[in-house]
């Protein structure tokens, strides 16, 4: 029998009715045959509401607590998800991740999974039960609990997807959320952006880490390095959504599949730091010392004769910047030479595809459409199957539109190579 983990977000267990509701697409995938297990996320906001309520007492409350409180939220909907279940004749029982044997590396608040014994959930489905795990949480080696971070349920799911094979027996991780699939953009930027009905792991990755917010980047990676085949679907409807999985039948023939927009950053400009071996050592470790995520490091030489400086850059979303300067302050002292600039007001503008690899001219075509807007670029950063760049982000919106347009997007799959490289 297929194994069918299904996971639903916060949005889609938000409330009384709504849980009904996802139990009742559990007791039809039961019903079809199929071994289900049920992920789900804590209801609606109440994790911001717990992180809230925290601070109200301390304004640092220790990372161990804070996971201790905020893994109540997934437990209190895994519960009530269980009594749905029970409701509708069925036999289902809430698991926490001390009962699924998810282990974690033990880093609170953001914390890796390492391993999941499969045992006790096998037993449980091999009895007839339905389990209904929390999402977001994990077991540190000392025995604490931690959490995953931000779509941590997400990632819960794909990973037990992994543990319980459902490759081998021709199931998959459903990922029910409040959008029916993945889009060529955000529809809300992009309201014309057609759903693609399937797209590689690669391709969702790069869109997850450029701003697109349908899946979390983590569980991508899961997905990606197990095999699993990850679908992605509205909770509240029924029509198919999105599959993501190793290839799709036009990945080779579509430059770019998609566009996103990630805004509110500013660039870090580092200017004559000295060119030893331990230079970006010390500074990003000081960085990441203070939980800060940075991204599209660019380093180049300053003095091009004697290659005894370097000039640095980064970026980082806004709300960083202020622990950024202090860290880099620091690191600027300590090493007795550099200057620092910060430039506030840019969002990262991205497109994404497999094709990119066999077809040439999507660079052009994505500078040109900007530079006839009259769309100043401050950096361009490139992968194999992605082009991003750096722009004003007064700016962002329009650029999107333009680019999803200049791509034809709007065609979704049916788009042809011709028409997204100006050939036509």
């Amino acid at each position: 029998m297929p194994t069918r983990v299904m996971k639903f977000g916060g949005t889609s267990v938000a409330d009384p009715q709504r849980i009904r509701h996802a139990a009742s697409r559990v007791a039809a995938a039961k019903a079809d045959g199929d071994r289900v297990v049920m992920v789900v996320s804590a209801m609606g906001d109440s994790t911001d509401d717990l992180i809230e309520l925290a601070k109200k007492i301390s304004a640092k409350p220790a990372k161990r607590e804070l996971d201790a409180l905020m893994a109540t939220g997934e437990l209190a909907s895994s519960a009530l998800a269980a009594i749905a279940l029970e409701d509708l004749g069925l036999r289902a029982c809430s698991m926490n991740a001390y009962q699924c044997g998810i282990r974690s590396d033990g880093e609170f608040g953001h914390a890796r999974i390492d391993a999941i014994d499969r045992a006790s959930m096998d037993r449980k489905i091999d009895g007839g039960f339905i389990p209904v795990i929390a999402g977001f949480q994990a077991v540190s080696p000392e025995g604490d609990l931690t959490t995953l971070g931000r779509g941590g349920s997400d990632t819960t799911a794909v990973a037990i997807a992994a543990a319980l094979d459902v490759m081998g027996d021709g199931g998959c991780c459903e990922i029910y959320t409040d959008v029916d699939g993945v889009h060529t953009a955000d529809p809300r930027l992009v309201p014309e952006a057609p759903r693609l009905t399937q797209i590689t792991y690669e391709e969702m990755l790069e869109l997850a880490v450029v701003g697109a917010g349908v899946m979390h980047e983590r569980a991508v990676v899961f997905g990606q390095r197990y095999g699993v085949p990850i679908h992605v679907r509205h909770s509240q409807r029924y029509e198919l959504g999105t599959m993501i999985q190793k290839e799709t039948p036009f990945m080779e023939s579509i430059a770019v599949i998609g566009c996103a927009l990630k805004s509110d950053l500013g660039r870090v400009v580092l200017k004559g730091l000295p060119s030893s071996a331990n230079t970006q050592g010390i500074l990003f470790g000081a960085i990441s010392q203070m939980g800060i995520l940075v991204d599209d490091i660019i380093q180049n030489d300053s003095d091009q004769l004697t290659h005894k400086f370097i000039d640095l850059s980064f970026t980082v979303a806004h709300s960083e910047l202020p622990e950024v300067k202090i860290a880099v302050t620091r690191v600027l002292k300590s090493l007795g030479s550099g200057s620092m600039e910060i430039e506030i007001g840019l969002a990262k503008l991205s497109v994404v595809g497999s094709g990119m690899r066999h077809h040439s001219g999507v660079a052009g075509r994505l500078f040109e459409t900007l530079g006839k807007a009259d769309i100043a670029i401050r950096c361009i950063m490139t992968s194999e199957i992605k082009i991003s760049c750096l722009i004003p982000q007064e700016h962002g919106k329009n650029a999107i539109r333009l680019v999803h347009s200049a791509f034809g997007l709007e065609q979704g799959e049916r788009v042809t190579i011709e028409r997204q490289l100006g050939r036509v």
